[in-house]
């Protein structure tokens, strides 16, 4: 089982935990508190291995450059919460569109190609703001119920 972080109290953040469909009150709180204390640098890795993103494509969606997310790495530096919030954000939104598309490449090619409904864009181009990401996430709720726009 891998973790996103290590809180001051000893809770640990589960992969479980981090699906829209396990997204409660009660876990919604646990995210909270999860952003709010920061993420190690080695559950973001744990990301950059698992999703098909770039660093680089990583260091534009966090607004960071290159070299400061690389500090970030040599420090072994937690994210703090608006850098954690973005992380987990992408991460829950990534496991969405994988339950939605029920395969990582087939999500992988619709966040690469443009999209109509997106505004001619590639939805991945969307993932540095959070209203791209609550876009996305729209786009993929309407995908899931086959609503086409």
């Amino acid at each position: 089982m891998s973790y996103i972080c290590y809180m001051s109290n000893t809770e640990e953040l589960s992969e479980q935990d981090i699906s829209f469909e396990a997204v409660d009150d009660k876990s919604s709180l646990f995210l909270i508190k999860a952003v709010r204390e920061g993420i190690s640098y080695s559950f973001f890795d744990s990301i950059l291995q698992n999703l098909p993103f770039s660093f680089n494509e990583w260091s534009h969606y966090l607004n960071l450059s290159e070299r400061t997310l690389q500090r970030y790495k040599k420090e072994s530096k937690p994210f703090q919460a608006g850098f954690a919030e973005r992380i987990l954000e992408i991460k829950l939104l990534y496991k969405f569109g994988i339950e939605v598309f029920e395969d990582n490449e087939n999500f992988d090619t619709w966040l690469n190609t443009k999209s109509i409904a997106l505004g001619g864009v590639k939805p991945k181009d969307l993932l540095d703001t959070t209203f791209g990401i609550n876009l996305i996430r729209d786009e993929l709720i309407r995908i899931e119920h086959g609503v086409l726009a």
